[in-house]
């Protein structure tokens, strides 16, 4: 076991897998010589040279498209989209090309890759570098969505998503890149794909989150223990195919539901996991399940801390739910 942060089990990841595996190859804007704008591919660029550490144009569009052609003649790419901000030029190659191929083709050419992107506020990036845009690739028939809250499951998330054979969309939440450390393997492990964590355990509501939202429910969590409530806080992991039976077992359980993440709320994941909830453990539920999440506004730059769903607004939402 090492000590490591979420960068370094990123990167971690990215060079056991490719001393692993000679087809996978990493593409981006600057994830080469400098190691990305993060630092997440350093050292990488020396290891492995410029045919599979490649720096390329400032062509979302581009980088997508290469990375689907290479998927396509059997490579494994894994392009990283320096901010999830940037990642809309190239929607239409994921959603209209990537995310069909597998079908379209019986099966044929599954397209096995995986587009990084660090998500999320909590850095002051402003509008144009916090964007949580999970909900539009969620919707897309064909994809995978993967958030890790932690630098263990960002290892062996990572690790299974490469070797997944449909294409993964890649969450990183760039507000605990550093902050968020823990011990990880130094070998070769996976965390599986659809399987949610319960981070803590509780009798009276459940509480579904990913990502760096994580950690402020599980302090509203301990705030709430206080005053008797007992939460229990779900860590989704994998939000695409998300690990169902896990969530209504608990929903079951407890008979409460709160959601918390930090999109805007309206058409965001947190209205998709209540209907599931209220289509499977509709008769469960003791009281009307409850959204925190971020406003219905572009991302602020000085009301940050305003608009993320952070310990504070969380609090009320659960002793309020348990009035119901």
């Amino acid at each position: 076991m090492s000590q490591m942060n979420m960068v370094q089990a990123i990167n971690d990841a990215l060079r056991l897998e490719m001393q692993r595996d000679p087809r996978v190859v990493i593409l981006g804007e600057d994830v080469g010589k400098v190691g990305g704008v993060f630092r997440v591919t350093a050292g990488l660029f020396d290891e492995f040279g410029d045919d599979r550490v490649i720096d390329t144009p400032l062509s979302e569009g581009g980088i997508i498209g290469a990375a689907v052609g290479m998927a396509l003649y059997g490579m494994v790419p894994v392009p990283e989209i320096q901010f999830s901000d940037f990642i809309f030029p190239a929607y239409d190659q994921i959603v209209s090309e990537l995310a069909k191929y597998r079908y379209r083709s019986g099966g044929e050419y599954p397209c096995n890759m995986v587009i990084r992107t660090p998500v999320g506020g909590g850095i002051r990036g402003g509008h144009y570098h916090s964007q949580h845009p999970e909900s539009l690739f969620i919707h897309v028939a064909g994809l995978k969505v993967v958030c890790p809250s932690n630098p263990y499951d960002a290892k062996g998330l990572l690790l299974a998503s490469i070797r997944d054979p449909d294409p993964v969309l890649f969450f990183e939440p760039k507000r605990i890149y550093r902050a968020a450390k823990g011990d990880v393997p130094e070998g070769d492990y996976t965390v599986p794909l659809s399987q949610a964590a319960i981070s803590r355990e509780g009798s009276d509501v459940t509480v579904l989150t990913y990502g760096a939202m994580l950690y402020e429910c599980l302090d509203a969590a301990e705030r709430v223990a206080e005053q008797g409530v007992q939460a229990e806080v779900i860590d989704l992991r994998t939000l695409w195919p998300v690990d169902i039976d896990t969530i209504v077992a608990s929903v079951k359980k407890t008979g409460r539901l709160v959601v918390v993440h930090e999109a805007p709320k309206t058409g965001g994941f947190a209205g998709e996991l209540i209907s599931l909830v209220c289509e499977k453990a509709f008769y469960h539920l003791q009281a009307a399940p409850v959204r925190v999440t971020g406003f219905d506004t572009p991302f602020p730059y000085t009301l940050e801390m305003e608009y993320l769903p952070l310990s504070h607004r969380i609090v009320p939402a659960l002793l309020g739910v348990m009035k119901g």
